[in-house]
């Protein structure tokens, strides 16, 4: 390895386990270094400033001026796109599990993420589009994305059916000649008001009659300007806008798209949904990790503020605090081994092998987040409730998790599914020590007991 150990000693490695940092390469122990300068110098600072810009009358769905020049500081400095795993041409050469330390980072701060085009839903679709388009289509609508030029989002969840079971997805794609006409109701795709969302990326219904429900979709191309869309309204979640970005409802009314706009054909959306979410999936949970590190960092900052001193003592000497602070630091740390572990097992035995990992992270974590950050905005008391810390914002975040690429309970299912697949070798294994148990029994003169309802048949 060329870089030299002292490398990692710098902060940015502080939170690393050393079994990670084992496996880094040189370029990824340079990029993590880099983006943590980035984001401690350029972008914490300037959270206050981002906030005044999108509150200025009339600029509320325009991208702030700031985050125009950070995005080209960040590309300048080769900190572009660095989620887009390495066995893609157009990716810059990290793992699943360096890009994970890079995103820890980045979820310092909630917008971090968009100035080195690191950030939902833009991560998943350029993975789509460069996992499943043809040569034509990625040099209309992925370079645009890969080069921070346009922006995109992600169009599937609907307000008429239970969106987490995908196949009861209603909203129609119907060929007409050289055309598809779209016709429903979607929710959560980025705002058509910001003029530089140019596309979405929509899932539908095109074959609804298929005795297969699994080829009764297809996934398609829906440039923003098309005529027929209508934005009803922006979604606020947990009271908060997202804006520039937003989450829009949408009416889709005889909006018609050419042919070439499908993605690799009709009923392939369930094998495309599901190569989008591999590491996807878990990008959010990379950033909670960072995100719950900084609201840590907060709490801390409280137990010692000399300021606040209930019964003549500072926060931080209660027992009850030191024991939060503690249960705090060890629920971070754990949540950070499931997380990288996660991105390790996709690196070794590829997305579907790494089902179960994703689906841990995708459950474990975004609960964790929830519970460390309402146990610092418990420390901060009333104020821990209002904009003078970023506290809400993050919890709301974390709690927006549990749902974003479908809920936890979706998942919990799924893993459950899985290991009651696993009952019978384990019941078949018992009988095996029953067996051998009744053997040595017989074998040393002992009493051989069973107790009905639970000692297996043998």
């Amino acid at each position: 390895m060329s870089s030299q150990p002292q490398d990692l000693t710098h902060p940015a490695f502080h939170r690393i386990p050393p079994w990670v940092k084992a496996k880094l390469s040189p370029i990824a122990i340079e990029k993590i270094i880099a983006v943590h300068d980035f984001v401690e110098t350029e972008c914490i600072p300037a959270d206050p400033i981002m906030k005044a810009q999108i509150a200025e009358v009339g600029k509320r769905w325009t991208t702030q001026p700031l985050m125009h020049e950070l995005r080209e500081k960040a590309k300048k400095r080769g900190l572009f796109n660095l989620f887009l795993p390495k066995h893609f041409k157009e990716s810059p050469g990290l793992t699943n599990l360096e890009y994970s330390c890079c995103a820890e980072i980045m979820g310092r701060v909630y917008w971090a993420q968009q100035t080195m085009n690191c950030h939902a839903p833009e991560t998943g679709n350029i993975e789509l589009l460069a996992k499943y388009c043809t040569p034509e289509q990625k040099k209309k609508w992925l370079q645009p994305l890969l080069d921070g030029t346009a922006s995109s989002a992600y169009s599937m969840t609907e307000p008429d059916v239970a969106s987490s079971d995908a196949t009861q997805i209603g909203c129609r794609i119907t060929r007409e000649g050289n055309e598809y006409v779209i016709n429903g109701r979607k929710l959560y795709g980025n705002c058509i008001w910001n003029s530089e969302n140019k596309f979405y990326i929509l899932m539908g219904c095109s074959d609804p009659t298929n005795p297969n429900k699994w080829a009764r979709h297809s996934t398609v191309i829906v440039p923003t300007n098309t005529p027929g869309i209508t934005q009803v309204r922006n979604l606020t979640i947990m009271g908060y806008d997202h804006a520039p970005e937003g989450h829009g409802e949408y009416i889709y009314e005889n909006v018609r798209i050419p042919v070439e706009n499908i993605i690799l054909g009709e009923g392939r959306a369930f094998e495309i949904a599901q190569g989008r979410l591999g590491p996807g999936r878990i990008h959010h949970c990379m950033r909670l990790i960072g995100q719950c590190e900084r609201a840590y960092e907060l709490a801390l900052i409280r137990c010692i503020d000399k300021r606040k001193t209930p019964r003549g003592r500072s926060i931080g000497s209660f027992d009850s605090n030191i024991e939060r602070i503690a249960q705090m630091r060890l629920e971070i740390d754990q949540g950070r081994q499931v997380v990288l572990s996660a991105a390790d097992t996709m690196d070794i035995h590829g997305n579907k092998a790494g089902r179960y990992a994703i689906a841990q992270s995708k459950i474990l974590i975004p609960n964790m987040a929830t519970r460390v950050i309402d146990e610092c905005m418990q420390l901060y008391g009333g104020q821990g409730l209002t904009q003078h810390t970023p506290l809400p914002e993050m919890w709301a975040y974390a709690r927006f998790v549990r749902i974003a690429d479908g809920p936890d309970s979706a998942h919990r299912h799924q893993v459950g599914r899985d290991e009651l697949k696993t009952a019978e070798g384990y019941a078949e294994r018992n009988r095996e020590y029953q067996r051998r148990y009744k053997e040595l029994a017989t074998k040393m003169g002992q009493k051989y007991e069973t107790f009905w309802g639970v000692t297996p048949d043998v």
